[in-house]
This record gives C-alpha cells, structure tokens and sequence, in this order.
C-alpha cells in the first residue's frame, strides 16, 4: 500500500511529473517563488509561506512534523535573496536576506500545491468527504448494510462503513449479539465513547414517570439529538435488542441537508432566515444513576453552515426548543414560516423502516434528522435498544488513519 506521502502527491499533482526534466525557479516580486518546466506547467508558492514552513533542523522539528521556529523571528521581515533548483536531489533551495537557507523536496511541494483544483482534492480526499444528498426515492440506493462482526474485525470494512457514514450519513449493520455492551463496542472500535449527561450509553425503551421524551411510546417526531449542545454529539450507534410486535415502533429518518439545499433552491428567503436566526435550544433535567442534575443551553440556528459554506450541522428538536426566543419581535413570525416549510419538506421526504433484534442503526446526528412511530409494550414484548455516541472529530481521525495508515508510523 502506498504511504500517505505518496498518495497525495499522487493525488494533488498527477500533471507536474516528479522526474520531469528542465525544471527551473524565480522570483517573482519577491513575493512568489515559481517552480516552471519547459512545457510550460508551473507551481507557484508564496514566499512569506516558503519561510514559514522551512524544512530544516533548525525551524522544523521532523519526528513531532511540527515547526519549532517562533513568528517573532520575522518571516512577515524576511525577503527571499535567490532560488535555485536542484535537478539531482529534485529540491528547491531558497537563500534568505537574512543568510538562512532552506531546502524543499519538489515532492513536498507537489502536495501542497495552492492550485484551486490541487487544494479542492486534498479537502475532499484528505479533510472530508463531499457528501451525497438524497431524498426518499433514492433511499434504496444510498443504504449500506454491513456485517457487525466484520466491522469489528476487519480494517477495511470499518474504513468503508465509515465513508459510508460520512458521505450518505447512515448506514446498518446486521448480525449484533444481545449484548447491551455493543454499542460501546463499536464505539471503542472507532475511537473513544462521547460521555453526555445520559451517561456512555443509554437505554431507549419506555419508561415510568419518563423524564425524556424519548422514553415515552409516543410517536418521536423527526428530530436531531442535543442541539442544546456546542459540540453536538457526532453519530448516533443505536442497537436493537428487542423490537416491539406491535404495528409501531419504526425509524423514520430525513436527510437534513437534503431538506437544507432544498429550501436553499425553492425557498431562499426562508432558508436565509433559517442559516441566520439563532435559536435557543436548551435541557433540562437530571438522568443517570447519580441523578445530578442538568441544565444545556446552545443558541444555535437550524441549519449551520461551515467555514467553506457547506452543511455542517441541523438542529432541530420541538422539544428542545426553549420558549425564549431571544430576536427581535418582528423576525418571529417569518422565522415559524420559514421553520414550518422546513418541517414540512422534512416530513415529505421521510423514509421509515423498522430494525430487527441484532440490527444496529448507526447515522451522522450533525445531518440526519430522526423519529420513530408509536408502539406498544406488552409484559411479554418491551421495545429495547441500547445507544452511544461518538464524535466526528474522533470518526475522521480514524477514517484518515485507515486510509493513509503509514501517515501516522
């Protein structure tokens, strides 16, 4: 298997031949150092950037892959004297005003290349993976069914369970034991458990004097879980261990971001008032053995948007929805408008399905909303399922891992 090193060079700049002959640097204002080959195909790199991430002993320390230099040694300061490539070593060599030098491998180079299509790839193969879309009539093609024990065994599936989650925002295993400690299985399998105030896990069945309604055998309208949280609990790894025989009891599941970029297209007024105005989500309450209790509190709009202008989070849960709404009176009615588009398309576009004992339903909580129709227990027959949650910071860590695995050694 390739390294990561290699990879992505491979990936950022297929055109730029490593080997390729004649290559030459310059100058440009000073400003820019330009790698050129004969035929015309150019790299181009600031110099303020050149410095700021020289390669030698001096400014990097190479076995932590961090730099050591600190700002205040100038690079804002520091004018580039002269560049030179090596054809040899394949390096460029840059003589700094200040009569330091550094060195760069044209393989380095060629991964970091600022060129707008070298920079789109490395945020899709190597930041994320760009998300698939879908409504219900494509919810047979978009869903991914895996083996649980596989999973757990086998680093390729994981990796590919894992894209899977990322890029259509769920996916099912199959065959689970009745075991309550699955979901904290597949948890650890990932990375590291997401503690909230419900505990590790958590148990989902119907329950006395319920304090979340969630435990209650009421239809669960479509929602996602804890946006009353700032750092919103990433999937959601739910197992069933025992499935009402009632007629109830099914998952209903809506892409959320689907349901964004439709009201981008079809209803932009609304979906600006929906990107724009914060509202309070909020919990409260006490759960746990300990009983301790609790109040959340996240303002938030419904749907968020990330530093590249993609879907990043939606929140929605009537429940959760605080009775303060702290905007100006008159954005409250276009904003319940705009909400109740929202929540119609979301119900129109909504699949259902009903998992079995040893089915564990696992799906990005950031994206897809959830709900689940009405049931009824019977002494004989109550509805059980066990939950965890993991974060997607600890999700892409690992997908990365499994993908470059010699990154990391």
């Amino acid at each position: 298997m390739l390294s990561c090193k290699h990879l992505i060079g491979q990936m950022l700049n297929r055109q730029f031949q490593r080997h390729a002959s004649g290559i030459t640097a310059k100058l440009l204002n000073q400003r820019y150092v330009e790698l050129a080959r004969p035929d015309g195909q150019k790299l181009k790199y600031p110099s303020i950037w050149l410095r700021d991430n020289c390669q030698c002993s001096e400014c990097f320390h190479a076995s932590t892959r961090v730099r050591k230099s600190h700002w205040e040694r100038g690079p804002l300061n520091v004018q580039p004297e002269l560049v030179s490539y090596d054809e040899k070593s394949q390096q460029l060599i840059v003589n700094w005003e200040d009569a330091h030098n550094s060195i760069y491998d044209l393989e380095w180079l060629q991964e970091r290349d600022f060129g707008q299509d070298s920079r789109q790839r490395y945020l899709n193969e190597v930041y994320k993976p760009p998300v698939q879309l879908w409504g219900k009539p494509q919810f047979g093609e978009v869903t991914r069914e895996f083996s649980y024990e596989d999973v757990l065994k086998q680093d390729s599936v994981l990796r590919d369970w894992l894209q899977a989650l990322a890029v259509k925002g769920f996916a099912l295993l199959r065959g689970a034991p009745n075991d309550t400690e699955v979901a904290r299985h597949l948890a650890e399998r990932i990375g590291h458990i997401k503690r909230t105030t419900y505990g590790d896990v958590f148990e989902v069945k119907s329950k006395p004097n319920a304090n979340n309604y969630a435990y209650l055998m009421t239809p669960l309208p479509l929602h996602t879980d804890m946006p009353y949280y700032e750092y919103k609990a990433g999937i959601n790894i739910l197992h069933t261990l025992v499935q009402s025989e009632s007629p109830g009891g099914a998952n209903m599941m809506t892409d959320g971001f689907f349901i964004a970029d439709k009201m981008r297209r079809e209803h932009p007024e609304y979906y600006e008032l929906l990107c724009t105005i914060p509202v309070n989500w909020f919990d409260i309450g006490h759960d746990g053995d300990a009983g301790k209790p609790f109040h959340s509190l996240w303002r938030a709009p419904v749907i968020c948007l990330d530093v590249d202008g993609q879907y990043a989070r939606i929140n929605q849960n009537t429940t959760k929805r605080d009775s303060r709404f702290t905007v100006p009176l008159d954005k409250v009615m276009s904003w319940y408008e705009a909400y109740d588009k929202f929540l119609q398309l979301a119900q129109a576009e909504a699949v259902e399905f009903k998992t079995r004992p040893g089915d564990v339903f696992v799906f990005n909580n950031l994206r897809m909303l959830h709900g689940r129709t009405a049931y009824e227990d019977s002494p004989q027959n109550k509805r059980h399922l066990v939950g965890a949650y993991v974060d997607w910071d600890i999700i892409y860590s690992k997908l990365r891992t499994l993908k470059f695995p010699h990154a990391s050694s």
